[in-house]
């Protein structure tokens, strides 16, 4: 029996890496056509950027900010059928600087779905991969449904209001309630209370309430994440603080991972196998206080999860809960089930 439906983790998700240098260039070798670029500068705080195929090329929105969606012309100029392009705008490209991008795959500019939901959305969704973009217009008042197009429910949800000031928001299977608590992306702050959601996602819907994810009659885009066997896993931990760390079972060997502490003030963390290719794991992407950090953060990823090898408690104090996406990059053996080498 196939344990996966995914081969090459490539062919839905990679990173890229580069150092700027202030001229307009494309880059290559993704794997796929990309229809989400996260830019991050790995020296420099603050620029990260979110591109995405349904709201254009151009046009970002910073996740370290609750500002409305900018649009710079030397951004990223194009999204091509093995990678993207940019211009010489510093904040994807200052000279000298080193940069990562996460990329992924949905389904192009997608298509406007006005009949599954109680409003229209924009959705571009790769059912395979678990993820999908929604673009829709949030109602001034009242609950509402909108399509996601994953064929399963959703285990996490990144929300930004991009047609005025609000704050990212993020939902979590894993956090306290999934329907009343949220994370925001751009600050460090534990989980907040507040109702989001009607009720948890199901397989064709998300259940929402107009006065949470955005603000009233103004455009919102929409990321979410629902867990594939073999390829990524939502899930929460406990942390040990102990240098022995907490191992995490993810089922494969990770890619990249996304951490957040729910209990206390602590920053999103991340942790990628193109900037780190062996172990042990020595970088990790600090996203709201600072870039990479290089101390104190040290990981492994196994060939069924991720293990920490520091008492660090941005990603292992002790007694914390911690929630995580993992995306895998196993290698595939028959019968799609991934080998187990590391």
């Amino acid at each position: 029996m196939a344990y996966t439906t995914i081969n090459k983790h490539t062919e839905h998700f990679n990173t890229k890496t580069w150092t700027g240098n202030a001229s307009a260039r494309s880059f290559t070798g993704i794997g796929f056509a990309p229809d989400l670029v996260n830019t991050r500068a790995r020296v420099a705080t603050a620029q990260n950027w979110w591109f995405d195929k349904v709201r254009g090329v151009t046009k970002y929105v910073a996740g370290t900010s609750n500002a409305a969606e900018a649009t710079n012309a030397q951004s990223l100029t194009s999204f091509d059928s093995d990678g993207f392009s940019i211009g010489t705008e510093n904040s994807v490209n200052y000279n000298g600087d080193t940069w990562v991008s996460y990329n992924f795959k949905a389904n192009g500019a997608g298509s406007v779905d006005s009949s599954t939901g109680s409003i229209s959305a924009t959705v571009s969704a790769n059912a395979t991969a678990g993820f999908s973009i929604i673009k829709f217009t949030n109602p001034s008042s009242g609950n509402f449904t909108i399509p996601h197009g994953l064929g399963v429910a959703p285990d996490m949800l990144f929300f930004k209001c991009t047609g005025g000031v609000q704050s990212w928001f993020v939902l979590h299977k894993d956090l306290t309630d999934y329907n009343n608590r949220y994370l925001r992306l751009h600050t460090n702050a534990a989980e907040i209370t507040y109702t989001m959601q009607t009720q948890a996602p199901t397989s064709t819907l998300l259940y929402l309430n107009s006065g949470g994810v955005s603000n009233g009659n103004t455009e919102t885009i929409c990321y979410a994440f629902a867990s594939k066997t073999g390829y990524s896993k939502a899930g929460k931990y406990i942390g040990n603080g102990n240098a022995n760390g907490t191992f995490v079972y993810t089922g494969f060997k990770p890619s990249y991972v996304i951490i957040k502490q729910i209990n206390a003030d602590d920053d999103w963390l991340y942790y990628d196998s193109g900037v780190s290719p062996t172990n042990v794991i020595t970088r990790a992407m600090n996203h709201t206080t600072s870039s990479e950090a290089t101390a104190n953060r040290d990981t492994d990823f196994l060939s069924n999860g991720f293990k920490f090898r520091s008492s660090n408690g941005t990603m292992n104090e002790s007694g914390a809960t911690f929630v995580y996406m993992a995306f895998g990059q196993s290698l595939v053996g028959s019968n799609n089930v991934p080998c187990t080498a590391r």
